[in-house]
C-alpha cells in the first residue's frame, strides 16, 4: 500500500513539473501599400519597350519571419511567387498588362499563414491614355463549387473593375459545354438572376467585360456543379 502511494505521489510530481506548451501566435495580415489598388502603375523603372521593374511594398506584420509575394498576370493567368524578409521587393513585369497581387505572412514557428487582401493594377506602357478592364472577379458560383439550386434556379454574380472606371457592360457565357455559348449580351448589372439549371449537372461560365471604348477582358471559363 505504501509503495502504491509512493508511486502515485511521484506521478503527481512529474505531471506538475511538465511545462504547459507555449501558444504560438499566428502571423498577422500584411497591409499592402504599392502598387495602388485598381490604378495604372506609371512609376516603374522602364527596362525595355516591353518590360519594367515595379516596386511592391507593404507594411510589417506581427509574428512574421518572411513574406511570400504572389503576382498573377490577369491576361495569361501565369502566377509567380517570391519570398523575402524585407517589406518591399522589385519585380520585372510585362508592360501594358493587368496584374493582381497579394502577400502571405509566414513563420517557421507555426504552419498557419495569413494572406493579405488581393489588389489589382495595370502596369502601364507607352502612349496609353486609357486601359482595358480587369477580368471580372467571379463571386458565385466560384470555381469547382458545388451548389444546390433554389426552385431549380441559380444566380451568377461577379465584380467588375477598371482603372478608368468606364465599364459599359458584360457578356455572360453559360452552358454545359467547356466552351459555353453566350447567355446574355450587353448586361449592365454585375449579377444575372433566375437562371434555370438541372440537378446533378456540370456547368461552365465566363464573363467578358467591356468598357466605353470597346476594350474587353475575359475571365476564362469557370466550372461548377449542381446537387
Amino acid at each position: 500500500m505504501k509503495k502504491y502511494l509512493f508511486f502515485c505521489l511521484l506521478g503527481l510530481i512529474v505531471l506538475s513539473c511538465k511545462k504547459t506548451p507555449k501558444t504560438v501566435d499566428p502571423p498577422t495580415k500584411a497591409t499592402l501599400s504599392l502598387p495602388n489598388n485598381n490604378e495604372a502603375c506609371t512609376n516603374g523603372t522602364i527596362l525595355s519597350p516591353t518590360l519594367s521593374s515595379i516596386l511592391f511594398k507593404w507594411a510589417a506584420s506581427q509574428n512574421v519571419e518572411s513574406y511570400e509575394l504572389t503576382i498573377k498576370n490577369l491576361e495569361s493567368g501565369a502566377i509567380t511567387t517570391q519570398t523575402t524578409t524585407a517589406l518591399e521587393l522589385p519585380v520585372t513585369l510585362a508592360r501594358n498588362t493587368p496584374y493582381s497581387w497579394h502577400v502571405t505572412a509566414k513563420s517557421s514557428k507555426t504552419t498557419t499563414t495569413t494572406k493579405s487582401e488581393v489588389w489589382k493594377f495595370f502596369n502601364a506602357g507607352e502612349a496609353l491614355s486609357f486601359y482595358a478592364p480587369f477580368p471580372a472577379d467571379m463571386v458565385s458560383p466560384k470555381m469547382a463549387q458545388r451548389i444546390t439550386p433554389i426552385s431549380g434556379k441559380i444566380s451568377l454574380d461577379w465584380i467588375g473593375s477598371d482603372v478608368d472606371n468606364d465599364i459599359a457592360n458584360y457578356d455572360i457565357y453559360f452552358g454545359t459545354s467547356v466552351d459555353p455559348p453566350i447567355l446574355k449580351g450587353n448586361q449592365v448589372e454585375s449579377i444575372l438572376e433566375d437562371i434555370a439549371v438541372n440537378a446533378g449537372t456540370t456547368y461552365y461560365w465566363k464573363i467578358i467585360t467591356r468598357d466605353s471604348k470597346g476594350n474587353t477582358s475575359d475571365t476564362g471559363v469557370f466550372v461548377f456543379y449542381t446537387n
